[in-house]
């Protein structure tokens, strides 16, 4: 019987109450407890699924297939704008270097021998007044300019000269000179030098390319006197003896306040602490780059460029205070023969590498295109690329001290008195695309030595051969690698120069 019971309420159909409605007489019957909950259920199921299909609708219009191009946010990278910019050249800088008429036609010498004529690049030279000579009107060098009258500015300095307010104004005459021309489209630096600053064009080049020229960057270096960046100076100011280069969209902001900013600063030595002044009211600090050389200091340059530090060298300055940077030929021509190598691998003047002669038992180091240096016994790697003191510091104290980096002395004992090694010439081999650079050694007085170690005076010649590396600098710094290579010429040594092989260490092994 229950069995039958069963097997008709399986069977009994919906059935409809007086309104027509259907009746879920089984499943659904009031006598059920589940009853109402799951209705609810069934409602909250139902309207979830009405709010997804309706969001989905809504955003499918917006897909990254549908979006409009002006409705996407452009993604930026660092050091770029909206477009890829092509990377910054010459034609992108315009110099600005500072002169005097009573000096200019000698230290116009220095700037031929950098400067590039016939368009090539951009820039003026800033003078008191007017030159009656051949010089100023010159196919070979920049156009001159004469600086606006300044007297009514003050200047309250009593050791100082007042045409640092002249040269400070520079940059803000050169924007003026530019602003509204078709030039102006393309500038993105201006770089500002004295009139005896020496730049090498190609490593200055290479210090921009790192840097966004649309953004605020004022770039230089400090002195290397501890004392004038101390005392008279500050760390954070950019020499002008040194150069240093500023964004333009950073010069335009700097013309605009820059006569009110010189009105605050009356009591201020110089032009470029002038600049550093406006700078740190704008709040755009100094960005370091230590190629960018000051040279403070008296003497012989030997030591710095022996052992230069391992970024590119960008300019020199202050050659009519050091001696000559090579024995036996005047300041300018000097300058000219460093030129040299410079136009055959401008990205590793003067960079150093060490090598040792362990039959011989001799420490070498190379400051390519510039000298060899050759010292009785083993010298490690790590006292070698310390500069030595054959200079004096700016303020004419033999207290090394004074220095803003580390020194040593040239000699610890006459044996270990270095043999140097002049460039005389270097030349370019097309066929094996190897640079062949010659070193000559220089005659001075060396003591006698009972180390019972040969004299490195033996060696009167020295070739150095090193492929070009202009892309050195976009990779993490290292010193190349120099091995000796045989040869049976008397009185010669034969060098390579290349980069270093992943796991090579420079170190002494008497195996």
């Amino acid at each position: 019987m229950g069995d039958n019971m069963n097997q008709k309420d399986q069977q009994r159909p919906l059935s409809f109450d007086k309104s027509n409605k259907p009746i879920f007489s089984f499943y659904l019957s009031s006598s059920s407890p589940c009853s109402f909950t799951a209705i609810i259920i069934l409602l909250i199921f139902f309207s979830y699924f009405l709010y997804s299909f309706s969001f989905i609708t809504f955003l499918h219009p917006y897909s990254p297939s549908r979006i409009s191009n002006s409705l996407l946010v452009p993604v930026m990278r660092l050091g770029s704008g909206l477009q890829p910019d092509e990377k910054t050249e010459l034609k992108h800088i315009v110099f600005g270097i500072a002169a005097s008429s009573s000096l200019w036609k000698h230290r116009s010498e220095y700037v031929k021998t950098w400067w590039r004529p016939n368009g090539e690049m951009k820039g003026f030279v800033w003078l008191d007044k007017p030159v009656n000579d051949n010089v100023s009107s010159s196919s070979v060098l920049p156009e001159i300019k004469i600086s606006s009258d300044t007297s009514s500015f003050k200047y309250r300095y009593r050791r100082g000269h007042r045409s640092a307010i002249r040269i400070t104004r520079i940059v803000s005459e050169t924007v003026r000179l530019l602003n509204g021309t078709e030039y102006e489209k393309q500038v993105r630096w201006i770089v500002m030098g004295d009139d005896d600053t020496v730049f090498f064009p190609e490593n200055l080049l290479r210090v921009l390319r790192k840097y966004d020229h649309n953004q605020f960057y004022y770039i230089g270096a400090p002195s290397e006197s501890h004392l004038q960046n101390l005392h008279q100076f500050s760390y954070g100011m950019a020499y002008g003896g040194g150069g240093f280069a500023i964004s333009y969209p950073l010069a335009k902001a700097l013309e605009k306040i820059q006569d009110r900013c010189i009105e605050r600063y009356s009591d201020l030595y110089g032009s470029d602490d002038r600049i550093h002044a406006c700078m740190a009211e704008l709040g755009v600090p100094l960005t370091k780059e230590t190629g960018f050389h000051q040279f403070d200091v008296y003497g012989n340059l030997l030591g710095l460029l022996s052992v230069h530090p391992q970024v590119p060298i960008v300019s020199i300055h202050h050659l009519d205070v050091v001696e000559p940077i090579f024995p036996r030929t005047n300041r300018v021509n000097a300058v000219k023969r460093l030129m040299i190598p410079a136009k055959l691998d401008s990205a590793s003047l003067v960079q150093q590498s060490i090598c040792y002669d362990t039959t011989r038992q001799w420490t070498m180091s190379i400051s390519w295109g510039y000298t060899v240096h050759i010292t009785r016994t083993y010298m490690p790697a790590r006292m070698m690329e310390v500069p030595t003191r054959t200079f004096n510091d700016w303020h004419k104290r033999h207290d090394f001290t004074n220095l803003a980096f580390n020194t040593r002395p040239v000699t610890y004992t006459d044996c270990q008195r270095p043999r140097v090694f002049y460039m005389s010439r270097a030349l370019n081999d097309s066929s094996s695309g190897t640079t062949i650079s010659e070193y000559l050694r220089h005659n001075e007085w060396n003591p006698k030595c009972e180390w019972g170690i040969q004299d490195p005076s033996d060696i009167n010649r020295i070739f150095v051969y090193k492929k070009p590396n202009p892309d050195r600098w976009n990779k993490a710094p290292r010193r190349d690698c120099c091995r000796l290579l045989p040869t049976t010429k008397k009185g010669t040594m034969v060098i390579n120069v290349t980069a270093c092989e992943n796991d090579e260490i420079v170190a002494y092994s008497d195996k």
